[in-house]
């Protein structure tokens, strides 16, 4: 018979040794931002002075990132700090490794749920493509107006009996 055993938060790990949660949200977040913005990971590696493998594991939460660094990442992508906790979801600001340090009454360590990040369209490949086209637009008043239109759009609801998705 086997038992797990379970350690206390080991540099803000998990209890089983998987990444912090919060510090793969804020990898989310520094990927998203890069790739709206366009760069590649060697591109934002070498504006911070780090390998692009850095990079990977920040972006990945394998590493964490340190206050002073995301300062710089925040301004390297034109972001405020805050940007990289945006969005996060109540468990995962609940797993914060304070969290494993207390009481035995705190939570237990939800596992990452794959369904929810890819359920999220603003991880979705289409979402950044359609931001980066966005930004492309010349003509800014033109490029407002196709704001408008989506914005109204979004607003509609359509009868599931309607023929609106066929091309």
């Amino acid at each position: 018979m086997t038992t797990e055993i379970t350690k206390k938060s080991s540099r803000g790990r998990t209890p089983t040794g998987q990444p912090n949660p919060i510090d793969v949200h804020v990898g989310n977040r520094i990927r998203l931002r890069r790739t709206l913005l366009g760069l590649s990971q060697e591109k934002l590696a070498s504006l911070l002075g780090l390998t692009f493998q850095q990079v990977q594991k920040y972006e990945r939460g394998m590493n964490r990132v340190g206050a002073s660094r995301l300062w710089d990442i925040g301004k390297v992508l034109e972001v405020p700090v805050g940007f990289f906790y945006e969005d996060m979801d109540k468990s995962v600001a609940n797993q914060s490794p304070r969290m494993f340090s207390l009481s035995d009454t705190a939570p237990e360590c939800l596992a990452e749920d794959d369904a929810e990040f890819d359920s999220d369209p603003m991880n979705r490949q289409e979402t950044i493509e359609l931001v980066k086209a966005y930004y492309k637009i010349p003509n800014r008043k033109a490029a407002k107006h196709m704001f408008d239109l989506i914005i109204a759009m979004s607003k509609t609801t359509y009868n599931n009996n309607d023929d609106d998705d066929k091309e």
